[in-house]
């Protein structure tokens, strides 16, 4: 591995539970500047809590470095969650790269129908 760009997108293990989970709770700390640990239950157990849907994890060097997740809402249609970077890697392209894995991967199941909610900011 070359450079910051260099990561490798698969589908989420049980041994990657710890650090995804911290992960994506300091990217949310991060952003809303506070956490209330009680409004994120599906992060306790992740391949429970995604097993009707799928879990993507990025690594660098073997550390987890991004996630993204789809999950299904209805008939041919599913929901893209979890999306975090670490903020070392945020405006190389990761998230664009998880986020075309997480399409493509969604099509192969069948999907008709994505939906992405975001904040403003």
């Amino acid at each position: 591995m070359k450079d910051k760009n260099t990561y490798f997108i698969r589908p989420f293990q049980p041994d990657d539970q710890q650090e995804t989970r911290a992960l994506v709770l300091a990217g949310m700390v991060e952003h809303w500047g506070i956490l209330d640990p009680n409004l994120n239950p599906d992060l306790n157990d992740i391949a429970t809590s995604y097993a009707e849907g799928l879990f993507l994890v990025a690594l660098q060097k073997g550390k987890i470095v991004g996630t993204g997740a789809l999950l299904p809402r209805a008939q041919g249609t599913a929901e893209i969650m979890r999306m975090s970077v670490a903020a070392s890697l945020r405006r190389s392209g990761l998230g664009s790269a998880i986020l075309r894995e997480l399409c493509d991967r969604a099509r192969k199941m069948r999907f008709q129908k994505l939906i992405l909610e975001t904040t403003s900011t």
